[in-house]
């Protein structure tokens, strides 16, 4: 997809997303949208065109370290529960607690058992905890092919600006790339739900992913488009005038290189 094009259906979809929050914050709605998928799959780049030009106060973006001591001697689902939304907000997981299905399966962070007990157990907590609990709830799964995957991270490889992305995970993540497709198969065929599905969504055109994923996550929004009232700007009230310029002239100020 063309840049100019993108940029236009982008622009279009967040002016959307802004009418949306006005309604979640008007009618006291909670929203929770999960972002899972392998790594490189575009995950951050849709988090940020759903969420650049709305309030972060309204939508909330939460992208957990890994546990703490005190965490991990917790209820798994328990740090997860803390960060979701109160009336009026949107909380947007960048990775959830579907870590437990798929990273930290792979990756031997849980026991096999754990795992097994967590998808077994998920249905429910999403059906008594959130769902019935009157909460808008989305799961989205960027799907990306295994030569897009290494082109990506070639790219954090050899690229200065985008080497902060290579995580340590990411070269295991390529070496088990079978393993990861059947814990992802496995984590589908336990939690897709009637009432709790996934969505999946092909990645390997970043710009086409993001607008179908903003435009899927519009349509199952029940928002209410309100009309806004014109706004005038009001003159300055110009009773205590004084040279508010000159006032710090001579204070440090930034140099400008690009003049």
């Amino acid at each position: 997809m063309k840049r100019k094009h993108y940029e236009q259906e982008l622009r279009e979809l967040q002016a959307e997303l802004v009418a949306l929050q006005e309604w979640v914050k008007d009618t006291a709605q909670r929203v929770i949208v999960v972002f899972e998928g392998r790594d490189a799959a575009g995950k951050g780049g849709c988090i940020r065109a759903l969420t650049e030009r709305v309030s972060p106060r309204v939508f909330r973006v939460v992208a957990l370290p890994k546990p703490s001591d005190r965490e991990k001697s917790q209820i798994y689902l328990q740090r997860y529960i803390s960060h979701f939304p109160a009336a009026g907000e949107i909380v947007v997981f960048d990775r959830s607690w579907y870590n437990r299905a798929g990273v930290e399966r792979v990756m031997g962070f849980c026991t096999e058992q754990e795992s097994q007990r967590f998808l077994q157990e998920c249905p429910n907590f999403e059906r008594s905890m959130i769902v019935d609990s009157g909460v808008i709830f989305l799961k989205y799964w960027l799907e990306v092919s295994e030569e897009k995957q290494e082109k990506r991270f070639q790219d954090r490889i050899d690229d200065p600006v985008k080497q902060w992305k290579l995580s340590p995970m990411d070269i295991p993540a390529r070496e088990r790339w079978f393993e990861y497709s059947r814990a992802r198969d496995d984590m589908l065929r336990a939690t897709d739900t009637d009432f709790a599905p996934w969505n999946i969504v092909k990645s390997d055109d970043k710009r086409r992913a993001r607008l179908n994923v903003i435009r899927h996550f519009l349509s199952q929004v029940p928002y209410v488009k309100e009309e806004r009232t014109a706004t005038d700007l009001p003159p300055r009230d110009m009773t205590d005038a004084y040279d508010d310029s000159a006032s710090i002239a001579n204070r440090r100020w930034v140099e400008d290189n690009y003049s």
